[in-house]
């Protein structure tokens, strides 16, 4: 049985936007078979040497899959669509495509997203001039994903992917500010339509319903 680690209960700022939703939407999809190991973040139960085993920085998620063992949500996608043989091709040269934009997901559009957001919570607003940069960053990542997604519904292929998931997600949960975004209607509506599939409604329904505030 494909057990995964998520959160059962989680800081209040945090909830809804963490991690393991990419995981959890990934076996909706794919219509997985799973059970959950909730995991208590205020309880410090990432902090475990039991845990550190599953997932070495102490993060969520991670899946043990009959004793395979995977951390990293990317890595975690990637394994469940070549085993279950859904939302990645079948072919060479269709996976490749599919695990490029996988990184591209977490590496190119994840980091300058997340570094303003790691700025905007930390910053004192004595010097605009990190935040001027990371913006800018921001911008010129986005704008280069809007020439991309011209003339395509999807990211890596014509059909929904892992890479979907990823991507969506980190543009889901990496912007708060809409007017980041706003600049860029084809980001935008690709954003938008991942975000409407029935598993990713059903996904965030269940873990609203199990995942606690701490």
């Amino acid at each position: 049985m494909l057990t995964l680690y998520g959160f059962s209960k989680v800081n209040a700022g945090a909830r809804g936007k963490t991690r393991d939703l990419r995981v959890l939407w990934a076996v909706q999809e794919m219509q997985l078979p799973f059970e959950i190991a909730g995991m208590n973040h205020p309880a410090q139960d990432l902090s475990t040497d039991a845990y550190r085993c599953l997932s070495p920085f102490e993060q969520i998620p991670a899946i043990d899959d009959d004793g395979v063992v995977v951390s990293e949500s990317g890595a975690i996608l990637i394994y469940l669509a070549r085993k279950s043989g859904r939302l990645i091709p079948g072919d060479r040269a269709g996976e490749a495509q599919v695990v490029r934009w996988c990184f591209a997901a977490l590496d190119t559009v994840e980091m300058p997203l997340l570094a303003l957001m790691v700025h905007d919570w930390t910053a004192d607003g004595s010097c605009g001039k990190p935040r001027e940069f990371l913006t800018g960053w921001v911008h010129r990542v986005l704008a280069n994903l809007e020439r991309w997604l011209v003339g395509r519904d999807f990211i890596a292929t014509d059909e929904f992917t892992v890479a979907d998931i990823l991507m969506a997600h980190v543009l889901a949960v990496g912007i708060n500010d809409e007017g980041l975004i706003a600049p860029y209607p084809g980001v935008t509506s690709y954003r938008d339509r991942c975000l409407a599939r029935p598993a990713w409604r059903r996904t965030v329904e269940a873990y609203c319903a199990r995942v606690e505030a701490g």
